[in-house]
């Protein structure tokens, strides 16, 4: 008959203590660098920004540290005035990221801004049979997290020839 082993000076008779659960990753949080933090900290302060080069005057966005147009570096911020027209959408029924699953359904959709620049996005607060290419949108901003908001549009209180 053998003896059992016992545990080496290197081992531990008892079982590691179970790290704590982390939270459970979130799909939809920004992720600010240096150079992105005046956009979501403008988002936060419910302001939609974009970026137009001082070389060729053009708008663009999302933001980038040049101009996708020329590739000048003169780029500076600039706010957006928050219109936009709905360009193409489409309704999710299925999302199994966190936490889009608990938003489902929901419009993704590339909207048109004002400025000229394209942009996605989310289309909120707008039944799916009220969506029509061309729609005038205005910006509102989700909040995900204390702190951190996004934009999304609604559709626009004023039509398209009041505005």
């Amino acid at each position: 008959m053998t003896k059992p082993a016992t545990p080496s000076a290197t081992q531990s008779a008892t079982p590691a203590a179970t790290p704590p659960a982390r939270p459970a990753a979130r799909f939809d949080l920004p992720e600010p660098d240096a150079f992105t933090e005046p956009y979501w900290d403008a988002a936060r302060e419910g302001h939609l920004l974009i970026r137009r080069c001082g070389a060729c005057a053009k708008p663009h966005h999302y933001p980038r540290e040049f101009c996708p147009h020329c590739w000048s570096e003169d780029v500076t911020w600039e706010r957006a005035s928050g219109r936009a027209t709905l360009y193409t959408w489409s309704v999710v029924h299925r999302n199994d990221l966190p936490p889009f699953g608990s938003r489902v359904p929901y419009t993704a959709a590339v909207v048109d801004l004002a400025e000229g620049p394209r942009m996605m996005t989310e289309i909120v607060d707008c039944p799916e049979d009220d969506l029509r290419i061309g729609m005038a949108l205005d910006v509102t901003f989700r909040e995900l997290t204390p702190g951190t908001s996004v934009p999304v549009f609604r559709k626009a209180a004023t039509p398209d020839a009041a505005r």
